[in-house]
């Protein structure tokens, strides 16, 4: 690979000595964030992440990165304007990120869930602590959702934060606007 290109933020992984076939950022997750600064409405719309592990991978690197713009867009709309970008954009700027491992990919839970269990390793600022101890990792099952726009039938994932207080009781619409009743859709990944 070309020195100019480093390699994207969510093929680092600090457990595997070797990366098989290295990617790009500019040939992985940059479209996917290159996506939200877009001029062009209907090429915003073409790029959206296939599958929920290919959205986490992106939110990973939008937070290597800082672009907590790319976190807050990929979240579920009903929980974006609950979401505190400085606070995302300062934990994002305070973490010395050391790279991502895919533990487990469900893609399937139910008609529009999907889950990802990953480590996202980062560097301790312990300098007594020993090359082992000093990566750490944030060990996560996360939930996404993926969303279908009635009048057009784009269907994309979003990431549904449990960090967020939603105030939505179990028998009012889903916050994903799928149509049925929160207790049988979201609720039992929020």
């Amino acid at each position: 690979m070309h020195p100019a290109m480093p390699i994207c933020p969510c093929q680092v992984n600090p457990d595997s000595d070797t990366v098989m076939s290295p990617v790009a950022y500019q040939d992985c997750c940059q479209p996917y964030h290159d996506a939200l600064y877009d001029d062009d409405v209907d090429k915003v719309d073409g790029i959206k992440a296939e599958t929920a592990e290919r959205l986490m991978r992106t939110r990973y690197s939008a937070f290597v990165l800082i672009k907590p713009e790319y976190i807050v867009k990929t979240t579920l709309p009903a929980q974006q304007s609950l979401l505190d970008v400085t606070a995302i954009e300062s934990w994002a700027k305070e973490t010395d990120w050391a790279g991502l491992e895919i533990v487990e990919h469900t893609p399937k839970l139910g008609k529009r869930h999907a889950q990802v269990e990953f480590k996202a390793y980062f560097n301790t600022k312990d300098n007594t602590a020993s090359l082992e101890e000093k990566v750490q990792a944030h060990h996560e099952l996360s939930a996404f959702v993926k969303v279908t726009n009635k009048a057009n039938h784009d269907a994309r994932w979003y990431f549904l934060d449990p960090t967020v207080a939603m105030t939505v009781t179990q028998k009012q619409p889903c916050i994903c606007g799928s149509g049925e009743k929160f207790k049988r859709c979201c609720a039992g990944y929020n």
